[in-house]
C-alpha cells in the first residue's frame, strides 16, 4: 500500500478513485503520566509521556485508515491528512483520512 500526503504518485497512474479512507482512535491520559506530566511541568521540557501517547495514537489512526482503504480495494491512499480534536477534558481524537485510489 502506497501512502503520500501528495495527490499524485510519481511514475504512477490514478486510474480511480475509490472514495475516502478514514481512520480514528479515541484516547485519554492516564492517571500515572499525568502525575509524570505535572512533574515534569514544574522543571519545563518535552512531555515524553505525551509525545509517545500521542505518537501510538498516530499510528492506530493510520493503521485504521490502511484496513479502511484495503477494504475499498486499494492499491494506494493520497491527499493523507491527520487531524486531532479534544472530545472531553482529557480525552482526544486523532483522525486520519486520505483518498483510496486504484493504481493503472
Amino acid at each position: 500500500m502506497i501512502l503520500t500526503t501528495t495527490d499524485t504518485i510519481p511514475n504512477k497512474t490514478v486510474a480511480e478513485i475509490l472514495g475516502v479512507a478514514r481512520g480514528s482512535t479515541v484516547r485519554a491520559r492516564n492517571i500515572g503520566r499525568d502525575i509524570f506530566a505535572g512533574l515534569k511541568n514544574i522543571v519545563g521540557g518535552e512531555i515524553s509521556e505525551y509525545t509517545k501517547l500521542q505518537a501510538e495514537s498516530r499510528e492506530q489512526a493510520m493503521q485504521r485508515m490502511v484496513e479502511d482503504a484495503k477494504a475499498h480495494g486499494a492499491d494506494a491512499v493520497i491527499n493523507i491528512r491527520l487531524s486531532t480534536s479534544m472530545v472531553m477534558q482529557g480525552c482526544s481524537e486523532i483522525l486520519a483520512y486520505g483518498t483510496a485510489v486504484k493504481l493503472a
